[in-house]
């Protein structure tokens, strides 16, 4: 069992584990059964972090809307005492990106669906209180999910931010959500909302899950001075580029075969993805390839990049298997030395960002 140092997530009385569960397989590639042991499995190994959403399980579909939490929920209704040792978090999302059965396809998100939102979380997670409850992606015009250009020709009439953090501050005055989150979101959006709550006396944001992986850094490119300096922690996702960091593409890609070592071979959705962009996939065999010249696997050299960047609160796994599991957990201590360091930033010089 490892025993970790508590992170607090911003200014919020929230103490975490600097390794956080993702869920977003459980209904889909993880059955309910084997979803509960990797819970289980993780609480015994010291996280005590787990963060889902209420439109997973990914890829999203209409049948597995809400699936991940249900599976939660069922967790804590068979093991009561868990839902006391571990920080929940849960996202509601933002406007419609292709998901008509998500308030019909709504284009926007309103106060009274961040509120009907929430309260269909916590029915289908069987709890009275959400830890950390995020806004998945921003409800505004905003370069996200692989889009690197911000575009004034997309503007449109949207619920406002002060409106979305009043119905935020209002949950947590009710007592369901005890501090909150954003994700997926840019620099504007930090500081627009940290200054927002400071002006009216509103709930303050803790945290900002966005992906930081080996192939997208882009948290480095001015996200990061905003964090620091308005004390927001960041929850860093998908830090195995949704695998490519582990090798398993390295040799047969992603292509249409027998061969579907993961998702980005399994699921079409996933095939045309920022993750999956060729510079992408080879900026990802140069960061595997230098783990191996150095005795690591690729595994514990993303993970291990991650656990050392000051920039990290809490670096969110996402596993399929028990194994898999193990295999984060342990590969998260691992060390990189400053020559090994300055030879990633040397990659990244060549590729930059290819999965932005």
């Amino acid at each position: 069992m490892s025993t970790f140092k508590p992170v607090q997530l911003g200014r919020s009385e929230l103490q975490v584990s600097p390794i956080c569960l993702g869920t977003m397989t459980f209904g889909e590639q993880v059955d309910e059964a084997i979803a509960h042991a990797i819970l289980e499995r993780a609480v015994e190994g010291g996280i005590n972090f787990i963060d889902t959403a209420e439109m997973y399980s990914v890829p999203t579909r209409a049948e597995t809307y809400g699936a991940t939490e249900r599976i939660i929920g069922n967790w804590f209704a068979a093991n009561p005492a868990m839902r006391k040792r571990v920080v929940l978090a849960t996202k509601v999302a933002g406007p419609a990106r292709n998901m008509d059965w998500v308030r019909n396809g709504s284009l926007d998100l309103s106060p009274a669906d961040i509120v009907k939102a929430c309260d269909d979380s916590l029915q289908r997670l069987r709890t009275d209180v959400i830890d950390l409850y995020q806004i998945h992606w921003p409800n505004r015009n905003a370069p996200t999910f692989g889009a690197v250009y911000f575009d004034p020709a997309k503007e449109r009439e949207q619920t406002p931010i002060l409106e979305q953090l009043q119905a935020l501050d209002g949950l947590v005055k009710a007592g369901k959500v005890r501090a909150i989150g954003l994700s997926n979101e840019t620099p504007w959006g930090v500081c627009e909302f940290v200054h927002l709550a400071e002006r009216h006396g509103l709930a303050r944001i803790a945290t900002v899950q966005n992906p930081y992986a080996l192939t997208n850094r882009s948290v480095d490119n001015g996200l990061d001075e905003v964090l620091f300096r308005h004390q927001v922690s960041l929850l860093a996702y998908s830090p195995l580029a949704f695998g490519a960091l582990t090798g398993k593409y390295d040799d047969v890609g992603i292509a249409d075969d027998d061969n579907k070592p993961g998702r980005l071979a399994i699921f079409d959705s996933m095939k045309q993805s920022r993750w999956t962009r060729p510079e992408a996939l080879a900026a990802a065999r140069e960061y595997n390839a230098l783990a191996k010249r150095h005795g690591i696997t690729p595994t514990q050299l993303a993970l291990g990049y991650c656990a050392q960047s000051w920039r990290v609160a809490s670096t969110i796994i996402g596993v399929t298997t028990v194994q898999q599991l193990y295999e984060n957990i342990s590969s998260f201590g691992t060390k990189l030395s400053d020559e090994l360091l300055g030879e990633i930033d040397a990659i990244r010089k060549q590729y930059r960002d290819p999965a932005q």
